[in-house]
């Protein structure tokens, strides 16, 4: 007599996608970390390394504050408009031109 006909084998995390998901947020919102406030003199910093590399063509780590979380890219500043609070950067990986507000980021420095 076949007594496991009908039956599903057991597989303790895979019933439960939703709770696996809502694990992950409660992992990720722990990791987390506020953002930080830079002074005024950090701020005319990134800005001037911004100016230098957009006229240099020179290559930056860029290091943004994004849900939670610092996040460091490596690309090129194509585009700076301190007075509308953004820049446009193309990233080294993909190629692609990405807009950013000024007030993300966290740190400029030449690679």
């Amino acid at each position: 007599m076949n007594h496991d006909r009908g039956m599903k084998k057991w597989r303790p995390f895979a019933s439960m996608p939703e709770q696996y998901t809502g694990l992950q947020d409660v992992i990720n919102k722990q990791a987390e970390v506020p953002q930080p406030l830079l002074t005024e003199e950090q701020m005319e910093q990134i800005n001037f390394t911004l100016i230098e590399a957009l006229h240099t063509n020179k290559q930056v780590y860029l290091t943004y504050y994004k849900k939670g979380q610092f996040i460091t890219e490596k690309g090129f500043i194509q585009f700076v408009d301190s007075l509308g609070n953004l820049f446009v950067f193309i990233d080294e990986v993909f190629e692609l031109k990405n807009k950013m507000k000024l007030s993300e980021l966290v740190d400029v420095r030449f690679t």
